[in-house]
């Protein structure tokens, strides 16, 4: 249980990372992912905040910071992105969800949306993934770049097999959990690699 707890990242590396094991290994036509993340590195370079690799895909879901104030989304390869006004200095929540059905992509970032846009309608996310915070998967599980590290913190992190609706991500926003089904906070399997180091967390 990683409750109040975060994963620190202290410096930049190509070898600390944190490995996560699904708790689901079938493919997705549908999911949401929510995370906290904390980093100075915003105005300095870009970097990755969530990385799931398939056999099929290196950037099966990609949730990506570039430091041209915008975020990148990017599911089986595809990518939209996402701009924002402020750089994130304080500690950032951010949820993303997308369905095959219709392409829909909605991405919030504090509890507030962005407005909706449309990716790789019809396709699956494959099984067994590879989902790595900390660094940026070029290959699966591995071949990652310093440059593309993140350096902070990174929590809370949980994962749903279904798009959360307005009302859930707010209520996962402010703590609530709603029994994540692929990957959950409370209950996480998971590997750290390298200088990654577990401490409480800094945001409320």
């Amino acid at each position: 249980d990683m409750f109040k707890k975060a994963f620190v990242f202290p410096k930049e590396s190509d070898t600390s990372y944190v490995s996560l094991e699904a708790e689901s290994k079938k493919p997705l036509n549908t999911f949401t992912v929510c995370l906290h993340f904390y980093t100075a590195l915003s105005t300095v370079r870009s970097f990755s905040v969530f990385s799931y690799a398939t056999k099929k895909n290196s950037n099966d879901i990609l949730i990506f910071w570039n430091k041209d104030k915008q975020y990148t989304f990017g599911v089986g390869g595809a990518e939209v992105r996402f701009m924002v006004s402020e750089i994130p200095e304080a500690p950032t929540h951010i949820c993303a969800s997308w369905e095959s059905a219709t392409g829909i992509v909605e991405f919030w970032i504090d509890g507030k949306p962005k407005v909706r846009k449309s990716l790789h309608k019809g396709y699956t996310v494959g099984p067994d993934a590879s989902i790595i915070l900390g660094q940026e998967q070029d290959s699966y599980g591995g071949d990652f770049d310093a440059k593309q590290s993140l350096v902070g913190d990174i929590g809370d992190v949980n994962m749903w097999d279904f798009v959360l609706s307005p009302e859930q991500i707010s209520t996962v926003y402010v703590g609530g959990t709603l029994s994540p089904n692929v990957l959950n906070w409370r209950a996480l399997n998971y590997k750290a690699q390298g200088d990654v180091f577990i401490k409480p967390q800094l945001w409320s």
